[in-house]
């Protein structure tokens, strides 16, 4: 009894107590360890256990959405995620495409928005959505109108594959110089402030001719400022010119918002797209319909003015802005 008590007194750490007992021993194994193996050979560990799930609780569709979810904000875009957004959108949205679009021009234009997608993401898509909505709006106006006076685009302004490149080959290669690099990180810059001031040139041309043609006063040939009938090839009125200059503003406005262009950036489209639309038409008074020159329809002058729009923008970023500041 004196040894039990004597112990007792000198130890000062009661044995449970003793740092050499709280530490999980390393030789020790649990009891049940030896019989998992009989039960599921995948079982070799305590955290094969713990990880283990019951199939029953999982829901395979919530995984096909998440993949979709990813794949839609994969960050920089990727060919497969352009194409499945845009397969997205426009099953969700063809009765909008519809109204605007002939079936072979929504094809173009799928071609066109996967292409926008890889080159600018979700933002240069939107952009482009919100051209193509004003387009097709203003198109729409006065449409009896048009018809009776026979200068209304063709059936009843759903547009073809051919509008839809004439209104967007700019635009596209501009994405093309920005998929695959060319320039470097310096130039990426341009290719999109090329691109956003393209689709600022066609919008501005497109509402300015179609809103001449429903409320123009007085349109003049622009080479000579004679009167001419509207529709006329190379005409103007001062109704589409202020409507097409403040659809400019309102789409550069858009892409400054989605941070495509700077503010700065924004007014260089609006002046490019004003400059590029008098020279489409100086070509559409001068040269369109003239002998030697039927080549040079609506969808070739398309393409030569945002081209030029897109041109001229670049140039002035580069050999303006750069300058002053």
């Amino acid at each position: 009894m004196s040894k039990t008590l004597l112990y007792f007194t000198t130890t000062t750490t009661p044995p449970l107590l003793s740092p050499s007992f709280l530490r999980r021993p390393t030789n020790l194994r649990p009891p049940f360890k030896t019989l998992i193996p009989k039960l599921n050979p995948n079982f070799t560990s305590m955290d094969s256990i713990s990880s283990f799930k019951p199939q029953s609780s999982i829901n395979p569709n919530m995984g096909l959405v998440q993949n979709a979810i990813n794949l839609v904000q994969s960050s920089p875009p990727t060919w497969q995620s352009a194409i499945f957004s845009n397969l997205l959108i426009f099953l969700v949205g063809s009765p909008l495409l519809l109204t605007g679009l002939s079936g072979s021009g929504i094809v173009a234009a799928f071609l066109l928005g996967s292409l926008t997608w890889r080159g600018f993401g979700p933002s240069g898509f939107l952009l482009v959505a919100v051209y193509f909505c004003i387009g097709t709006a203003v198109t729409k106006v006065k449409m009896a109108q048009k018809e009776a006076q026979g200068v209304a685009e063709k059936r009843k302004g759903r547009r073809g594959p051919g509008s839809v490149i004439g209104s967007s080959a700019a635009g596209c290669v501009c994405a093309l110089l920005s998929i695959y690099g060319v320039g470097g990180a310096t130039f990426s810059r341009l290719w999109e402030l090329g691109f956003v001031a393209s689709f600022c040139t066609k919008l501005s041309d497109t509402v300015s001719s179609e809103i001449g043609k429903a409320y123009g006063k007085t349109t003049y040939l622009v080479t000579t400022f004679k009167i001419v009938p509207r529709g006329t090839e190379g005409a103007v009125s001062v109704e589409g010119t202020v409507a097409g200059l403040l659809a400019s503003i309102l789409l550069a406005t858009v892409g400054c918002y989605l941070g495509e262009i700077k503010f700065a950036e924004a007014v260089i489209c609006v002046l490019a797209s004003q400059i590029a639309n008098v020279g489409e038409s100086v070509i559409g008074a001068v040269l369109q319909d003239k002998e030697g020159f039927k080549w040079l329809n609506n969808d070739a002058v398309n393409v030569i003015n945002i081209s030029l729009g897109s041109i001229l923008a670049i140039l002035i970023q580069q050999f303006v802005l750069q300058r002053l500041a």
